[in-house]
């Protein structure tokens, strides 16, 4: 068939046509298979008499029709045809049979009282007719359906050859999304499964694989497959772990689709398939708090988040945004903040939401805003983060992430706001640079105003967040699309990592649960080995480790720590409401001395030269936080020193 006609005819199937049609063609097909079914049935008893033949064709007909008026079969999508369908086309048939034996005993008693010589409805020839009825509407409908998505829709050259993973309803949810609700943009070439009950069973006549049988040659003998598509309830990270250690052997790219309670029943559009995360395959599951006492505390007050328009900040104004009808997003970043903006410009309490430019170091300009705004729940995300950078520009870090904190904690003490909470880091346990010092001392300056306040001030420390600017995972994902290498500091360096939204849950719930004084800390599980994610990453974009990209060792950066913790030396924990959070004690010993260092550190910052004056900055660091020892830095000689700097 040439592709001009084949175009038209595609048009033609895919137009609804009329009704009507469709209920001709199923009267059609009940009156041809009465006048077969009483061939069959009737020719060897006597002689046919046709218009005895066509006056019963037209009764059963007649009988169908009503049947068919009342039921509505060809109501639905021919091309759509399911079980349903069939199920409802199946009803039809046996009412339209059931009302056909009961005339026959009508037309029985009837003819042997009128008539002379009696003729009666043969009942098997009845049974005979409604079989073949049903089987035709139901193969017409079938054929017209695989014509329309296998015949008129099958573009070989664009359809994706796919293997499917998951045998179960999930599975054959998504066989039908794939084969039948996409226009052959995917085309299932195998089915994979890891339950023993399923294997060598068969979906629809593809038989079900084993977990072992996901090789090369599986590949070769269905025509090779793109991609694999994970379709599984029970999506454990450690499950997720199993299936793609296998699948990333291959040269196939990973995807995964929702799973059944997002699925609908396989309504949802193949465009939910997405690439398979590293998130997805963390080695422990997602912390979901949902503590309805979260909305109920935030609700109807005014809440400042500080740092709004970053990774944590952006994801805390987007989950409070949901809950309150006072929100005030401040951060130095212009583009940044004017993009969260644009995003929120939906929500309902749109116009009540406030967008500042500021800065948290201005004593002036955020007295005002507490002013003007009176804020009860303050959430500072504002800091500088990136290690290297702050360890060659500690001004910048003392002057925002200490300095910041400290007069914003004042301010708060000050205003009389209810609630305040810092988010911190693991980086600022035992701390080996200067960005972790400095948070570290922040946990110190807000704990000190926490003891004289009314104001209840809470820290949060978590490890590294999933896809926050500047993390690891982004970057090696430009290092991948660039072709390699992925930089890596040293082979056996390990991190902690949670996403944003478990981030910000914890610190929306320290918020509220907290009493003041306290640092939450996360079971963040075990600890993932950076080399290991580097070639995690590349076999899930479908590449090979080293032949398509290589992975370069670098050397430690400044400051930069092999090995993260969460805690540090002489702290302990107790236990929440939640087995997963848990309480930092830290040690409160030396508070009023660290107050006047502090005190002395702010005065140094507002007058030192950001240049010539770091090492006198950062050795008074370390004299409020003796724990920190410089690594791989100009700063180590300080940790050498035995008399104080000058």
């Amino acid at each position: 068939m040439k592709t001009e006609d084949k175009i038209l005819f595609r048009d033609i199937l895919r137009r609804d046509g009329p009704r009507w049609f469709v209920l001709s063609a199923d009267m059609c097909i009940v009156w041809g298979s009465f006048i077969i079914s009483y061939i069959l049935i009737l020719k060897h008893r006597f002689t046919i008499s046709l218009p005895l033949l066509l006056l019963e064709s037209i009764i059963v007909s007649a009988i169908y029709l009503l049947v068919f008026v009342l039921f509505k079969p060809y109501k639905s999508i021919v091309r759509r045809t399911g079980l349903r369908d069939l199920k409802l086309i199946g009803n039809c048939i046996a009412s339209g049979f059931a009302l056909s034996i009961v005339l026959s005993y009508i037309w029985e008693i009837w003819a042997s009282n009128e008539l002379e010589t009696a003729y009666y409805f043969s009942q098997t020839q009845l049974l005979l007719h409604a079989l073949l009825s049903g089987i035709g509407m139901s193969s017409v409908r079938l054929m017209y359906k695989t014509a329309y998505h296998n015949f008129f829709w099958n573009n070989k050259q664009n359809s994706i050859p796919v293997i499917l993973f998951g045998a179960g309803n999930m599975g054959h949810n998504t066989y039908n999304l794939l084969q039948l609700g996409s226009r052959n943009r995917y085309k299932v070439v195998a089915i994979v499964d890891d339950n023993p009950k399923r294997i060598g069973r068969y979906i629809q006549g593809m038989r079900i694989r084993s977990l072992e049988e996901l090789n090369a040659q599986l590949l070769e003998r269905v025509g090779g497959a793109q991609e694999l598509v994970i379709a599984i309830d029970n999506s454990s990270p450690d499950r997720l772990k199993k299936i793609s250690a296998r699948a990333e052997l291959l040269p196939i790219k990973i995807k995964i689709i929702p799973n059944s309670a997002a699925l609908l029943e396989g309504t949802v559009a193949t465009q939910q398939i997405r690439a398979l995360k590293v998130s997805d395959l963390l080695g422990r599951k997602a912390i979901d708090l949902k503590n309805p006492i979260i909305k109920e505390a935030l609700t109807n007050k005014v809440v400042l988040v500080t740092g709004g328009a970053g990774s944590i900040g952006s994801e805390l104004v987007r989950q409070i945004a949901l809950v309150t009808k006072h929100l005030i997003i401040l951060d130095q970043a212009e583009s940044a903040l004017y993009d969260i903006q644009q995003e929120l410009r939906n929500n309902p309490s749109f116009n009540d939401f406030n967008f500042i430019v500021g800065d948290v170091r201005d004593k002036d300009f955020m007295e005002s805003v507490f002013q003007h705004y009176q804020p009860q729940f303050i959430f500072h995300a504002a800091a500088y983060k990136h290690v290297p950078l702050m360890e060659a520009n500690p001004y910048e870090a003392i002057w925002t992430n200490i300095f910041g904190s400290y007069n914003l904690a004042l301010l708060a003490d000050k205003y009389k706001v209810e609630k305040f909470v810092m988010v911190s880091t693991d980086k600022a346990v035992n701390p080996t640079n200067v960005m972790g010092a400095s948070k570290r001392v922040a946990e110190i300056a807000v704990s000190i105003v926490n003891k004289s306040s009314e104001t209840n001030f809470i820290v949060t420390r978590f490890g590294n967040v999933l896809g926050s600017n500047g993390s690891v995972i982004p970057l090696f994902e430009k290092q991948i699309e660039k072709g390699g290498p992925i930089t890596i500091t040293h082979p056996e360096i390990t991190r902690f990592f949670m996403t944003i939204p478990e981030a910000c849950q914890l610190v929306q719930e320290a918020g509220v649960m907290g009493n003041g004084g306290e640092i939450y800390v996360f079971d963040m599980g075990e600890s993932v080995k950076i080399m290991d994610l580097a070639k995690q990453m590349i076999r899930l974009k479908g590449l090979s480790y080293p032949e398509d990209i290589d992975i370069k060792i670098v050397g430690l950066r400044p400051g930069e720590k092999i090995y993260e913790e969460l805690l540090a030396n002489g702290e302990n924990t107790e236990k929440t409401h939640h087995e997963k959070i848990m309480i930092a004690k830290v040690n409160t010993l030396n508070m009023e001395e660290n107050k006047i260092k502090i005190d002395e550190l702010c005065q140094l910052i507002q007058k030192a030269n950001p240049q010539t004056d770091k090492m006198k900055m950062v050795a008074l660091l370390k004299e409020i936080v003796p724990e920190f020892k410089s690594q791989n830095s100009i700063f180590e000689n300080l940790d050498h020193r035995t008399e104080p700097f000058n």
